[in-house]
């Protein structure tokens, strides 16, 4: 993601984050005529690489998470 995307993003903490600063950040970007892309980063590392999906695949992932069909710890 170019850096100037990175500076429009309004980032958000996991409200299932711990106390020991395990957990990430989400933000939403769209633009007219692009579609919308959702921004993950670790909270840790702001600078850090930042991980993109498409509005589609993060509620596809988010919808399988809530239904705990992925196997996760």
């Amino acid at each position: 993601m170019p850096t100037a995307d990175r500076i429009r993003l309004t980032w958000r903490k996991s409200s299932h984050s711990t106390q020991n600063g395990s957990c990430v950040e989400v933000a939403t970007a769209s633009t007219q005529g692009t579609p919308t892309v959702i921004a993950v980063r670790d909270s840790k590392n702001p600078a850090g690489a930042v991980l993109r999906f498409s509005d589609t695949d993060w509620q596809a992932f988010t919808t399988r998470v809530k239904a705990r069909e992925l196997n996760l710890p």
